[in-house]
């Protein structure tokens, strides 16, 4: 199977917007990530009011593997949560087989229901895909909040204010699958360019440096928006809005 970033996440969000069942939906999520990121396992907790876990779903490579991810889960990450007010984190282990595990939260407005977490065996570690596994996790939020909507008794702007996360998140996905990778290549060769200054009057160097500077601040932006979780909006001109990527948490639509 031919598996990138953007399938997997779009996968989940039409999967989401067909009122699949939360389960199913993880599960497929888990194992394509697990295959595109060459994790050996991941899981998904979700838990009521009381931390009480209700549901979990798992992909793993074997029963070990699966019993080392339910280990993780019930004597650190658990814990952690409850005494140490743990959100995030991404742990490195090592000894005769070192392995790599994280934890992120599923939340909406704030409010943490559940997790994803993942293993992977060696050296590599799973934090290169930070921006991926963040977005992941944020989606399976909303498909979860969005299948219980009927009986959640939210408001209208409730309601609104997913619908607003989920056309955001979906446009940077859109974003950084079509921007992000012919982006990294420009700054990939740009930086390439830099490492020969000798061969560069300081005009070009000045000019290399600026264009550099400008893509950087480009991979910051779609980054910024992929990890949205409350988009507000500010008046640009002419009674349009934009989306305040900078300090949303302060600024009213």
């Amino acid at each position: 199977m031919n598996l990138d970033k953007f399938k997997i996440i779009s996968d989940l969000a039409l999967f989401a917007k067909k009122g699949g069942n939360i389960n199913d939906a993880a599960k497929n999520a888990l194992e394509m990530s697990c295959k595109y990121l060459g994790l050996n396992g991941a899981s998904l907790y979700l838990w009521d009011n009381d931390q009480n876990i209700s549901v979990t779903v798992s992909h793993s490579d074997s029963s070990l593997i699966q019993k080392r991810l339910t280990n993780l889960e019930n004597n650190l990450y658990e814990n952690l949560r409850k005494n140490q007010q743990l959100i995030s984190a991404y742990m490195s282990f090592g000894g005769e087989n070192p392995y790599h595990s994280f934890t992120l939260p599923l939340m909406f407005s704030k409010q943490v229901f559940g997790a994803v977490i993942g293993i992977q065996k060696g050296e590599t570690s799973p934090i290169a895909e930070d921006l991926f596994l963040e977005t992941l996790s944020a989606m399976l939020a909303l498909h979860y909040t969005a299948a219980n909507v009927n009986n959640s008794g939210e408001s209208q702007k409730e309601l609104v204010e997913k619908e607003r996360l989920a056309a955001v998140l979906e446009t940077a996905v859109t974003v950084n699958h079509e921007v992000n990778n012919p982006l990294q290549a420009i700054i990939g060769n740009i930086q390439l360019l830099l490492m020969k200054q000798e061969n560069l009057d300081e005009k070009m160097i000045e000019k290399l440096k600026a264009i550099e500077e400008s893509a950087i601040k480009i991979n910051n932006v779609t980054q910024k928006l992929m990890r949205m979780t409350s988009p507000k909006t500010i008046q640009y001109s002419d009674g349009t809005k934009m989306i305040d990527i900078n300090d949303d948490a302060e600024t009213d639509s």
